[in-house]
Formats: C-alpha cells, sequence, structure tokens
C-alpha cells in the first residue's frame, strides 16, 4: 500500500470518526431539526418585540456601558502587570530554573480552568454585588491567558541580540533591558489590547451574575420580559464593542 493510499484512508477514518462524534453529540443533546424549525418564529417575535427599542433607558445603558468599559480597562491592567514577571519565570530559554518554570505554567493553566462566570459568582458572593467583583473575576481570568502568551512570546524572541550581548561581556539585567525587553513590549501591548477586546464582552456578561455593568440591566429586562430596553442595552453593547474592536485592531497594528 503506498503512502497516498494510507494518506486517504486515515482522512477517510477522521472524517468517520468525527461524523460519529457529531452524531452522538446531538442525540445526547436533543437536538433536531423540527426542535429548531418550531423556535424559528419564537425568535423573530422576541427580536421584533426589542423593537423599537425603550429610548428612555438610553442614558442609563450608557452609564452602565462605561462601568462595563472601566471594568474591563481596570482588569486587564491588573493582569498585564501582575503578569509581567510571571510571563519571564515560565519562560524556558531565558535561564529560568526548570522547576520554577513547570510550577509557574502550572499555575497559569490552574487558573484558565476556571471561566470569568465562575469566578464573577465566586467574587460576588465574596464581596457583594458591584463592579470590585467583576474587575477581580476578569482580571484573575486574564492572568491564565496572557501569561501563557507572554510567556510563548518570550520563548520566541530573537536570540542574536542576546548573544551579541553576551559576547561584548554585557551582564543579565543590560541584557534583559537591551535585548530582551524591545523584543517582547511590544508583543505583550498587541496581547494585553486583544485580551481587553475579549474582556469587554466577559464584562457585559459578569453583570447577569450581580458584577456590575450593563449586564445587570440586561439580567433585569430579561427577567421581566421588558424587551424594548433588552433592544436598547443590546444596541449600546453592539456600538461600544465594534468601536472598541476596530481601535483596538488598528492600535496593535500600529505597534506591531
Amino acid at each position: 500500500m503506498d503512502n497516498v493510499t494510507q494518506k486517504r484512508i486515515r482522512v477517510i477514518g477522521n472524517l468517520v470518526v468525527l461524523v460519529i462524534v457529531l452524531v452522538w453529540t446531538t442525540r445526547g443533546m436533543n437536538i433536531n431539526m423540527e426542535r429548531i424549525r418550531t423556535g424559528i418564529p419564537t425568535v423573530g417575535r422576541i427580536i421584533n418585540a426589542m423593537f423599537p427599542p425603550d429610548t428612555g433607558y438610553f442614558a442609563r445603558s450608557m452609564s452602565a456601558m462605561v462601568e462595563s468599559i472601566q471594568i474591563a480597562i481596570i482588569g486587564t491592567t491588573v493582569a498585564s502587570v501582575l503578569t509581567f514577571p510571571i510571563s519571564f519565570l515560565a519562560a524556558k530559554n531565558i535561564g529560568t530554573p526548570g522547576p520554577v518554570v513547570a510550577a509557574f505554567k502550572q499555575l497559569l493553566n490552574a487558573i484558565r480552568t476556571f471561566p470569568e462566570l465562575i469566578l464573577g459568582v465566586f467574587f460576588v458572593a465574596s464581596y457583594g454585588p458591584g463592579p470590585l467583583a467583576g474587575v477581580m473575576a476578569i482580571g484573575i481570568n486574564s492572568i491564565g491567558m496572557l501569561g501563557k502568551l507572554n510567556s510563548e512570546i518570550v520563548e520566541n524572541i530573537d536570540r542574536g541580540p542576546i548573544e551579541a550581548l553576551e559576547a561584548s561581556g554585557a551582564n543579565k539585567a543590560e541584557i534583559f533591558l537591551y535585548a530582551v525587553f524591545p523584543q517582547v513590549l511590544p508583543e505583550f501591548i498587541a496581547t494585553a489590547l486583544y485580551r481587553f477586546e475579549l474582556n469587554l464582552r466577559a464584562a457585559t456578561v459578569l453583570g447577569m451574575v450581580g458584577a456590575g455593568g450593563i449586564g445587570v440591566i440586561l439580567l433585569q429586562a430579561l427577567q421581566f420580559r421588558r424587551w424594548p430596553i433588552v433592544g436598547m442595552a443590546l444596541i449600546i453593547v453592539i456600538i461600544a464593542v465594534t468601536i472598541i474592536d476596530y481601535s483596538s485592531a488598528y492600535i496593535r497594528k500600529r505597534i506591531i
């Protein structure tokens, strides 16, 4: 059997396994086309009930959206500062002892296992409802992702400048300041901006567990089926997220 035939067999086998897994998953969740078909009119009625939106909630929705943005900014900033040293301690190419690298990598893995919502519920129970719980949930969760990505950035730096400074007799502090830091800083900032985009979306949802922001308005409106208020809040969220996405992408492009 030639290599081409073996490759085709592997591809077909993988497709068969994929189909089996999808069928098993679909049956387990009781998903079928009839349920999807009967639910479409209900979705249409809900969307129709959102318009025209309740403009009386515009100012309140804007204020709550600003709070969500503030939660995302503070949470991302705190996580970025805390992960700066962790990123180097979890990188294996700059002389950090192996056990230390392994310990910090496992710490980052452990942090990433907790979603923002779970952390939000935990901190709301610990500190009470409000934006502080949202900031802590986003900050802690972001440490896991930023630490992993930033440590990988450190591990992929160009060794050329480091070796040149070592050959010239530079000490470790000089090597870090002039060879490592300039390479990783733009990438660190770009990663933090990308994480901020994700955190803004998370902040709008965290309010639904009492962690402040526009999610509080959405939760209250959904509980009482006040769809025009939901429509107003969603319009504010869409506009704000879109503006920040484009702005962040532009800044990241300029930095990199």
